[in-house]
């Protein structure tokens, strides 16, 4: 990230709105962010410890997942602790580079795990369509190479956000009414042409939206087609309870985003309390439901997790 000087115009402190006409419930609202909080650490936590240490889960499917826990533990801890300190000590206030940095962190690992899912897809496609070939093809390099190229792609998208942000005058009103710093919503307060900050953006959540939908989709596709075609039905049940999870975890990230998007084309022009509070579960869902449902779906890692939690009730005599 590259900040010129512009200090004159950019201000020292924005302030974060909330969820915009439930001030006065801010506390009781806290109490779902705060489980689904709880729900993301420790549910990350624990999946990325049990793929660290359980050789048996050195494998790309789970390798992948790693890599989902990894940026649904970052978004988490780049968003959740503002939230809480807002609803339950009225910390509004945060410092203009703080906002750049989490606007930063925000859209780069939104972008990540938009990637991640996509390799996931990848993943069980070539391991249902081809599954002679597939520890051939996703190699620990290969896996290594794919979520390199994640982390490159989503910040390299991304990472022009905060100085396009920051080029801007702010003569105006520094309230964001928004519990985090997103980019538009930022943009939105500067009183100067943010045609560029627009149109990028808008290029962006295409290119990641519409483009990894668009993979996801025709993967999926394929994989249909071969289990079609499958001998048995046992065949076909074991194909599509593969897929099951990644499926749940799709939805959990994209189904929010586009209604977000779509309130936000075409809802009121001002931010109101429903659209604050999707935006918020688009950031909250994913982390907190994903590690239940590939802990639950996912077969190995149940297994795992039953064997380490037993470990302490074997009677040593």
């Amino acid at each position: 990230m590259t900040f010129f000087n512009n200090s004159h115009l950019f201000p020292h402190t924005f302030f974060l709105a909330g969820i915009p006409g439930l001030t006065a419930v801010h506390i009781w609202i806290s109490l779902p962010f705060c489980f689904m909080f709880f729900l993301a650490v420790t549910g990350n936590g624990v999946l990325l410890f049990l793929i660290q240490t359980e050789h048996s889960l050195h494998q790309p499917m789970f390798l992948f997942l790693a890599m989902l826990s990894f940026v649904d533990l970052v978004l988490s801890l780049s968003t959740l602790p503002k939230m809480l300190a807002i609803f339950w000590f009225g910390a509004t206030a945060i410092s203009s580079y703080s906002c750049l940095f989490q606007m930063f962190f925000i859209h780069a690992f939104s972008a990540m795990e938009s990637g991640v899912l996509v390799a996931m897809a990848l993943d069980h496609f070539v391991a249902i369509c081809n599954p002679l070939r597939y520890a051939a093809i996703l190699t620990p390099v290969v896996v290594a190479q794919i979520g390199g190229l994640v982390v490159l792609r989503g910040v390299g998208l991304t990472i022009s956000f905060p100085s396009l942000a920051y080029r801007l005058p702010y003569c105006g009103s520094h309230t964001i009414a928004y519990t985090y710093c997103e980019h538009m919503v930022v943009v939105k307060l500067a009183c100067g042409a943010t045609t560029v900050d627009n149109l990028y953006a808008f290029a962006v959540a295409i290119f990641l939206g519409a483009g990894d939908v668009a993979f996801i989709a025709y993967s999926y596709g394929q994989i249909v087609r071969t289990m079609i075609h499958l001998p048995s039905s046992e065949a076909r049940a074991k194909a599509g309870s593969t897929c099951t999870a990644h499926i749940c975890v799709i939805l959990f990230f994209y189904g929010p985003g586009f209604l977000s998007v779509i309130m936000q084309c075409f809802g009121q022009p001002t931010a109101s309390a429903a659209k604050v509070i999707l935006a918020n579960l688009y950031l909250l869902f994913p982390p907190a439901l994903d590690p239940i449902v590939c802990g639950v779906k996912t077969k190995q890692i149940w297994e795992c997790l039953c064997k380490i939690l037993s470990l302490n009730q074997i009677d040593p005599t």
